[in-house]
């Protein structure tokens, strides 16, 4: 009887080592993981915890290492006063940002919905020609935008930077909104002609909606891209339409950049995408996946 069972035994005790065994490897790899995701996000939060705290510097503070200090809101009044006067270059940025996606979406998204649902000549061409845009320097293009407006006197002008973002964002969002009109079923909106809408009604009852979260990532992108620009601003305005990358330019004085400026503005920047991105992060979160899966 005894005989019998010690193979068993031993059988259990082998597997049994084997099992932990195993769950180590996996706890030690989950370790790993977890100790470089950490690492990762150090790395960049680094940078951002450095703009928080300098922000709240006095000038002689931001060049010391420490991070208990009393902190001051003066830069934050500062950054508005003269001569670097953010106030109007924050309007102008959100001016053109807004401007730029209220126009871009509406455009872009009627085009993608033409290339997805009807069948057009050179398509193909057409579609890697307005992808081919995306991949041309834009020091390129700067000398003949920079002639073209100032022919037609829109240097220096809010106009002339929506112009110049919409032929920046209008082939990225075609692509992208087209992408998630694919993974729309054309047999919705069949059905729904064969019950006598028309094609107007189908796209505002039933496309719209079902893309919505789509158009809503197409959007933020577009908004960020805007928001951001700096070599088109830099070299299209002079002094009535800067925007906010470019004000960061100004905060220089004798004694070198004013970081403790620049975090501030830094901070200004950066916290409509922060607001932005907290409240639509729910609809971004669906974009993504539905333009992930065909």
């Amino acid at each position: 009887m005894t005989e019998q069972s010690t193979p068993e035994i031993e059988l259990s005790a082998a597997q049994s080592a084997e099992f932990w065994t195993g769950k180590r490897k996996q706890r030690f790899w989950r370790a790993i993981q977890a100790i470089l995701i950490l690492i990762a996000a150090f790395i960049m939060l680094i940078p951002i915890i450095w703009i928080f705290l300098a922000a709240f510097k006095s000038h002689v503070e931001v060049y010391q290492l420490r991070l208990f200090f009393t902190p001051t809101f003066e830069n934050f009044g500062t950054v508005f006063e003269d001569p670097y006067d953010l106030g109007s270059k924050l309007f102008n940025s959100t001016i053109v940002a807004f401007v730029t996606v209220i126009i871009a979406i509406p455009i872009a998204t009627m085009a993608a919905y033409s290339f997805s649902r009807f069948t057009l000549k050179f398509e193909t061409t057409i579609l890697v020609v307005i992808l081919a845009t995306q991949f041309v320097p834009a020091v390129v293009i700067i000398l003949p935008f920079f002639i073209m407006f100032r022919d037609l006197g829109l240097l220096d002008t809010r106009i002339g930077l929506i112009m110049v973002n919409l032929a920046i964002v209008m082939p990225f969002a075609i692509w992208m909104i087209k992408g998630f009109i694919d993974g729309i079923p054309m047999d919705t909106e069949e059905a729904a002609m064969v019950d006598g809408s028309s094609r107007l009604q189908v796209i505002k009852n039933i496309v719209l909606p079902m893309a919505a979260p789509g158009l809503v990532t197409a959007s933020i992108f577009c908004f960020i891209l805007a928001w951001n620009e700096f070599l088109f601003a830099l070299f299209l305005t002079n002094r009535e339409a800067t925007t906010l990358p470019i004000g960061l330019a100004l905060f220089r004085g004798e004694e070198g950049d004013l970081w403790n400026l620049l975090s501030a503005a830094g901070i200004i920047i950066m916290l409509p995408m922060f607001v932005l991105a907290l409240a639509i992060r729910k609809y971004f979160v669906q974009g993504m996946t539905m333009g992930a899966v065909r």
